[in-house]
């Protein structure tokens, strides 16, 4: 079994993350601890309630219910991209060339690399934002489907209609769908060719136990894999028309017990898989071999994610159990 190194912070995990090769873990009472020659801690937020990985710039960003917007670099350094007295940022989103999203109440923020800010408003509140990984634009989720907003145009918005309440957003890799996680037990996916209107372009993603709290794209994009079942359930996309008529693998199935949270690998098709339980399991998609990397622990996995070479995983939960998983060996 690989090596797990332990730690235990106070508080829920909200993040966990390398920042080059530091790994980071911020909690939801505003603490960001950071595993650099010993554990350092900097107070961040009076209150955390998102924090996100920023790979081009390997820094964290983070939103509070402080109104505060930062940026912590692997070093701890802080940096206050926006302050908003009062105001609860629950969204943020790291973007192309520097641009950083927020949002709170119907109105999402995209703050560029010069200090720049442009305001996007929608008729109902702003519950999931992301960045397309080709051109500076916006994704919004909100009740009845999403928005896209180019930044830098005042072109109108793409609007995807679905009825229901839509509360995160994702896109994949290679820029061809757009999928929403949904407050029922759902996905709802768009492809973002073709004519807009046609019903081809909707792909409902069903079955789900729970709530899906936690998605990740495989290398490529061919890949998505999803919490909210008691295995992970992993969406195919490498056909032209997605998961539409097409069943998603169940990796990692455990009776009973759910899973909490997923992260694909970096390099090769694989998925990290943390449960309800805290254990966590790899599972490859190939031919759904799995390993164990963590026995069950404190509190059910929050957050997960790979280092840059694919060798370490860092892992938090619910209840500041967190580690260090060296699989190099």
């Amino acid at each position: 079994m690989p090596t797990v190194a332990p730690l235990d912070l106070d508080g829920h995990v909200v993040a966990a993350v390398f920042l080059g090769d530091t790994p980071v873990f911020a909690t939801a009472s505003g603490e960001i601890h950071r595993l650099d020659h010993g554990q350092k801690t900097e107070a961040a937020h009076d209150g955390l309630l998102t924090a996100v990985k920023d790979s081009a710039s390997e820094t964290l960003v983070t939103g509070g219910e402080d109104g505060r917007v930062l940026r912590m670099a692997a070093d701890g350094s802080i940096t206050e991209l926006a302050s908003v007295p009062r105001k609860w940022i629950a969204k943020v989103a790291a973007g192309p060339q520097g641009a950083v999203a927020y949002a709170y109440g119907k109105t999402a923020h995209v703050r560029l690399a010069d200090g720049t800010v442009k305001e996007f408003a929608e008729e109902r509140t702003i519950e999931g934002i992301d960045f397309a990984p080709k051109g500076l634009r916006i994704g919004l989720a909100r009740y009845n489907g999403a928005s896209l907003h180019w930044v830098a145009t005042a072109s109108p918005p793409v609007d995807l209609e679905w009825k229901g309440a839509h509360n995160g957003i994702t896109f994949s890799p290679d820029n061809r769908f757009v999928v929403t996680s949904m407050q029922e037990n759902a996905l709802h996916g768009w492809k973002l060719e073709g004519k807009p209107g046609s019903d081809s372009r909707h792909m409902r993603m069903t079955g789900y136990p729970a709530k899906v709290k936690s998605l990740s794209w495989s290398v490529k994009g061919k890949w998505l894999a999803s919490s909210g079942a008691p295995a992970a359930i992993v969406w195919p996309f490498q056909g032209k028309d997605g998961p539409m008529g097409k069943a998603p693998l169940e990796l990692g199935t455990r009776a009973n017990i759910m899973v909490t949270s997923v992260a694909c690998h970096p390099a090769e098709e694989v998925v990290a898989i943390g449960y309800q339980d805290g254990m966590v399991l790899a599972a490859r998609m190939a031919d759904s071999k799995e390993v164990l990397l963590r026995r069950p622990g404190k509190g059910a996995i929050t957050a997960m994610s790979w280092s840059r070479d694919g060798k370490r995983l860092v892992f938090g939960s619910e209840a500041g159990d967190c580690g260090l998983v060296d699989i190099s060996a």
